[in-house]
């Protein structure tokens, strides 16, 4: 992913899910888990990038509402906010979490203080794209880039066997068909630090 030009990635609760993973994690800084993980954990919650001489912080957090079990995401980012406004004019935050109606608390409670705040997790792109009162922009989750067959990413017969018999089967990534692109495109006054458009963007039945 590195190697096509990302910057930076984020991540959420199958961060650990790769036993090998968990090394690379305490020796990159462009990859980060959700810093409200228990300490002692591998890895960071917080890492910055540069853009045009820039600095951009960047935070991740994890909900708790049908979620893993980890530390208040209220408390959590509180205190990463004062280390991130102290070295960074431009903040993103990336929150992830089952429940809407905290991702957008989070949203609110961070409005001014964040530059962009968007939610992951749900695999589905939601319409509430928006700048907040703050000068935030905000979106409850970006969705999913892959598959656009299946269910969520995942190949439909597992999923469906699941929810008809409660048999629990591996499941797998859908290979075949379409993918889609989702993401949003965010236009910052750097002096600010303030966002002043957010755009957006899904495409469905890519080869």
């Amino acid at each position: 992913m590195f190697g096509t030009g990302v910057d930076f990635i984020t991540s959420g609760n199958h961060i650990f899910d790769k036993r090998e993973f968990k090394t690379y994690l305490d020796s990159t800084d462009r990859v980060i888990r959700p810093i409200n993980y228990p300490p002692g954990v591998p890895g960071r919650g917080i890492g910055y990038a540069s853009a045009n001489g820039t600095t951009v912080g960047v935070l991740n957090v994890m909900g708790r509402t049908f979620m893993p079990p980890v530390d208040d995401p209220f408390r959590a980012v509180e205190t990463a906010m004062e280390e991130l406004s102290a070295r960074a004019g431009i903040i993103v935050v990336d929150v992830h979490a089952e429940a809407t109606s905290e991702k957008v608390a989070l949203g609110r409670y961070l409005d001014g203080r964040a530059t962009v705040i968007y939610g992951t997790h749900t695999h589905v792109q939601t319409a509430d794209e928006q700048i907040l009162p703050g000068g935030t922009a905000y979106i409850t989750d970006l969705g999913m880039t892959g598959p656009t067959d299946g269910v969520i990413g995942m190949e439909t017969g597992p999923v469906l066997d699941r929810f008809t018999t409660g048999f629990s089967e591996r499941f797998s990534v859908q290979k075949s068909g379409t993918k889609q692109f989702c993401a949003v495109v965010v236009t910052i006054d750097v002096g600010t630090g303030r966002a002043t458009e957010i755009k957006r963007i899904f495409q469905r039945g890519i080869p």
